[in-house]
């Protein structure tokens, strides 16, 4: 359907949150008006109790969706079982996701009934995001939610090291060039999730710029370190550890102590010090042959 003109951040004015945890679950909601719905089906990686924080569980119960929820932690995946025990739609999976091999993402959806071009996924895993979707080859969902790194600037292309014992995340930047090396198109931003749909669907939005720059919209979250000319680091933005709620100390993350902070080409320098010491010598010196030769 055509699309009045909008800023290209519309999808924003559908945030609303039933399980979702940033208002993701009305702009699915939209999205989908705008591009249609295939099958019906849902895939979240990362999916806990399959309630808390969850993008699929609208779908699921309030849309008559079918899924597949995996949750590597067995505390976690119980509650998950429990909860659609009595949803012939809904597979939950107790798999802890790898790059490769038997416990791949395409491996593992491989061994259960459901579209190659199932209609939504969702990744949430709290570090290697970005390489697990970057590992899925034999599937193409329509629509890709995936968490990035917020407290990094949107002008950093960082992404974790490929490693499952590693939780750093990765930032938009990075994630969004990966979308579209796999032909996928950044339509909103909320503050931690980016959402993709495949580039043939992206002119449905009417969307101008999708750039990161124009998308993110919130940046509370991002963290800056600038350093000034005598040495001194500077941080600005978010000035906590996000996730262990902790104050970052300035004075702790500096390199030079106070007593060597100055502009090495300065007044205040030692070499310049250094250097108007000698001129001061030199200039005495003369001045004595000068008086003694009178």
């Amino acid at each position: 359907m055509p699309l009045p003109e909008r800023k290209n951040t519309w999808l924003l004015d559908y945030q609303r949150n039933i399980t979702s945890q940033f208002g993701e679950d009305g702009i699915i909601e939209k999205i989908f008006e705008v591009i249609g719905v295939d099958n019906k089906w849902c895939v979240e990686f990362g999916a806990l109790n399959g309630r808390h924080h969850s993008n699929t569980w609208n779908l699921i119960n309030n849309k008559g969706w079918s899924a597949a929820l995996i949750e590597a932690d067995p505390f976690y995946f119980e509650k998950l079982k429990a909860f659609y025990e009595n949803n012939k739609n809904v597979t939950c999976l107790n798999e802890f996701i790898n790059f490769e091999g038997e416990s791949s993402l395409d491996n593992v959806l491989s061994c259960i009934v459901i579209p190659k071009t199932f209609d939504l996924l969702s990744i949430d895993i709290d570090g290697n995001d970005y390489h697990v979707w970057d590992s899925l080859k034999l599937f193409s969902p329509k629509v890709v939610i995936i968490e990035f790194n917020p407290s990094i600037p949107l002008d950093i292309a960082f992404a974790q090291p490929r490693d499952m014992k590693i939780q750093q995340g990765s930032s938009l930047l990075s994630i969004v060039e990966l979308g579209k090396v796999k032909e996928y198109e950044l339509v909103a931003v909320t503050e931690a999730n980016a959402i993709f749909v495949k580039k043939e669907f992206f002119k449905r939005f009417g969307i101008a710029d999708n750039s990161p720059a124009v998308l993110w919209q919130n940046h509370k979250y991002e963290t800056k370190l600038f350093q000034l000319f005598d040495g001194t680091l500077v941080l600005r933005g978010c000035d906590r550890l996000i996730w262990h709620n902790k104050k970052i100390d300035p004075e702790k993350i500096q390199v030079l102590p106070r007593s060597k902070r100055f502009y090495p080409a300065g007044i205040n320098s030692k070499k310049s010090v250094r250097l108007l010491k000698s001129f001061f010598r030199k200039l005495w010196f003369y001045s004595l042959i000068k008086k003694f030769k009178k």
